[in-house]
Parts: C-alpha cells; structure tokens; sequence
C-alpha cells in the first residue's frame, strides 16, 4: 500500500511538472529553452547564439533597460551575424569611447511593443506588402513577407536581415533572432 502510494504521489508530481513546462512556450534557442516566465536579459544570457550581443547590451548599459517592463521586441542578431561585419568593427564598438555608437546600433534593434509572426505578418498585409516600423533609436526598419513564412528586415542602409526564429517570448517582450546585424543611419 505505501509502495502504491509513492508512485501515485510520484506520479502526480511528473505530471505538474510537466503541465507546468508544456504551460510556458518555450523556445530552443542557442542550444538553450528561452522561458517566457523571463524577461529578455535574463534568456538572452542562457543562448550560446547570442554571446556577442549579450556583451555588447553590457557595453552599452542597456541591461537595466531590457530588464524593464516593456513590451519590447528584440531582432536579436546571432554571433554570426556579428561576425559578418568588418574584422575589428565588434571589438571597437565594445570600447567605452565608442558607448554612443554602440547604444544607437543596439536600440536600432528594439521595437517598443509585441511584434511577433502574426503581428508581423499583419501589419505587412495592412501595409500592401510592406509594413515599416519605429526603433527605440528613433530609425525605421522595413519588413516584407518572403516566402510562406519567412520575413526580411531591412534597415535604413539597405541592408536586409532573414529572421530566423520568431515569437521566442518573453515576459517582458518577444525576440525574433535574425541573421544579419542591422546598421542605422
């Protein structure tokens, strides 16, 4: 009897745990679950993916910022994408002389609001094809469906980023992880 009564209560147990996880959409992200029950820092942190971006957002004192209440969303460039960028850029964005530069290209990336897939996807519908958002830096970035489910970012020079991972969620926000580091005027 007490045999049956621990693996009942066992039982039970995996199963809250369970419900609880499946409860929180996570997504994998750099090798790591980003849970929602998080804010943006504290997931940016656990993706191995996101390293460069996650030193930079110290560099520039933004950290307290994205810890904030929000919603933000996040186009989250991947170390990847940082490592497209001319040999020597990252490592002088890093330096405090450089905190303006670095803050301005960082914010670029920040839209006030929710802007997941759906979002995304409608406002480009509602736009004819092309929905053009507001940074947190004051610069626009341009989105266009591409493809069945795929989405371009083009910043003010240009330049066009493929988002990669949509709708990872987080308490504060969402962030959407593109390919390519977004560069403002």
């Amino acid at each position: 009897m007490r045999k049956l009564s621990y693996v009942i209560t066992l039982s039970a147990a995996l199963l809250a745990a369970a419900n609880v996880a499946l409860a929180e959409n996570t997504v994998m992200v750099g090798g790591q679950s980003m849970l929602p029950s998080k804010d943006i820092i504290d997931n940016a942190v656990n993706s191995a993916d996101h390293t460069t971006l996650v030193a930079a957002v110290k560099a520039a004192g933004l950290v307290d910022t994205l810890k904030g209440k929000g919603p933000f969303t996040v186009f989250a460039p991947t170390n990847a994408a940082f490592g497209k960028l001319p040999a020597g850029t990252v490592d002088g964005l890093l330096k405090p002389e450089n905190k303006a530069t670095l803050t301005k290209i960082l914010t670029y990336h920040v839209v006030p609001g929710r802007y997941g897939y759906a979002a995304l996807s409608s406002a480009i519908k509602k736009g004819g094809g092309m929905a053009e958002l507001t940074t947190a830096s004051g610069g626009k970035l341009i989105f266009k469906q591409n493809g069945a489910h795929n989405i371009d970012v083009t910043d003010d020079g240009g330049h066009t980023a493929n988002i990669s991972t949509y709708d990872v969620d987080q308490s504060n926000g969402v962030i959407n992880v593109i390919d390519t580091v977004l560069l403002p005027k």
